[in-house]
């Protein structure tokens, strides 16, 4: 079994002050501090509203919502020091029914593959090894103006579904709201986009997931996205420019969905961004799998995602939702989970960065919606 807490740190609140301080003195262009300096506040100017609920929820297709302040023993948990241990188990119960990943990841050694300049970011195709042995490639982005900077904030950009994977998120095709590694990079973050094991070296998922079942059979195509996500933030991490005190992760959809599991099980991700991933079961395929497999639907499954939310408590982490119609995955039917993670993060004291924006555009990332997603990580990473 991966030793999750080995690992990763155990959760602080985060210091922005300090980020901004390194990110200042690192000399980093004017983009990236124009928008932290025009106010002394410590939080995005509309957290009140994306902390709102809507006046009417569903609760059905919710699924079981354990209470998260009561212990093994049934007994009420009343402090931050007795939700710390009780958190532990939590995460053991995640990491046991996620299945075993190797417990050594392997030292990260880059390889180029290709490079190119394109509106004031160094792009770089990169080759390295995800699991031991095996290669996975990645686009890693440098904005040109800090690369002799000292420290630079990160953030480690996760694609959607689509057949172009790193491609599209990088920038080098696909439709403009989904570059979202190219336009963080011109805001001043180094970006990392990893590809999912999905369309690494495959025609089709199916091949993927043969693949990986016949290495481990017995982990969740899930808990292999979070591991080389993770491997993500390892990149980021062996890089001399970048602030390891200052990464997030963002993503759209199937992007979403891996940054919600590695904002949760990587205390390394100190702010993030899902957008439109589905924060309920029933809401998108959970139960695919290349995720989470058929057993999420039985009627005695005990775990669910208002957990993950409190395992990323206290960090700053945004629920994009464009519920408008069909094909959205994430609206009024998101915030049962959000409410019922809410006591956790009442334990570490006010503000609670956890909220939701409703942009009703349906399953996409408008330009009104990009800018709330990089004013959330340029706030809460650099501000």
């Amino acid at each position: 079994m991966q030793n999750w807490e080995s690992i990763v740190r155990a959760p602080t609140e985060f210091n922005r002050r300090s980020c901004l301080q390194r990110v200042a003195a690192s000399g980093i262009g004017a983009t990236l501090l124009t928008w932290a300096d025009t106010s002394d506040a410590a939080d995005v100017k509309w957290l009140a509203r994306v902390r709102k609920p809507p006046t009417k929820i569903p609760t059905d297709n919710t699924g079981y919502l354990e209470p998260l302040l009561i212990d093994a023993d049934g007994q009420p948990i009343k402090t931050l020091r007795a939700w710390k241990q009780q958190r532990i188990e939590l995460r053991s119960r995640w990491t046991k029914f996620l299945g075993p990943m190797p417990e050594k990841r392997p030292p990260v050694e880059l390889k180029v593959l290709r490079e190119d300049r394109i509106d004031g970011c160094v792009r770089q195709l990169v080759r390295y090894e995800g699991e031991a042995g095996l290669p996975v490639e990645g686009y890693l982005l440098r904005p040109v103006k800090p690369l002799n900077a000292e420290r630079c904030p990160a953030v480690v950009a996760l694609h959607q579904t689509t057949r172009d994977s790193i491609e599209q998120i990088a920038g080098v095709v696909g439709p403009e709201d989904q570059q979202l590694g190219l336009k963080l990079c011109r805001r001043g973050f180094i970006v990392f986009c990893p590809r999912c094991f999905l369309w690494q070296d495959v025609k089709k998922y199916t091949e993927a997931v043969d693949r990986f079942r016949a290495r481990h059979p017995n982990t969740l195509g899930m808990h292999k996205m979070l591991y080389d996500a993770i491997r993500g933030v390892d990149v980021l991490v062996s890089l001399d420019d970048v602030d390891k005190q200052c990464i997030g992760s963002v993503g759209h959809s199937l992007g979403a969905k891996e940054t919600l599991y590695l904002a949760a099980f990587d205390e390394r991700i100190r702010a993030a961004v899902a957008s439109e991933g589905g924060t309920g079961f029933k809401s998108t395929n959970w139960d695919a799998p290349w995720y989470l497999g058929k057993q999420i639907n039985e009627s005695n499954f005990k775990l669910n995602h208002h957990q993950l939310l409190a395992l990323i408590a206290p960090r700053p982490f945004l629920i994009v939702a464009g519920e408008k119609g069909r094909g959205s995955a994430d609206g009024a039917r998101s915030w049962p989970y959000i409410q019922a993670a809410e006591p956790i993060w009442k334990l570490y004291g006010k503000p609670i960065r956890l909220g939701l924006y409703n942009h009703g555009e349906g399953h996409s990332v408008s330009p009104t919606t990009y800018r709330h997603l990089e004013e959330w990580l340029v706030t809460y990473l650099a501000g």
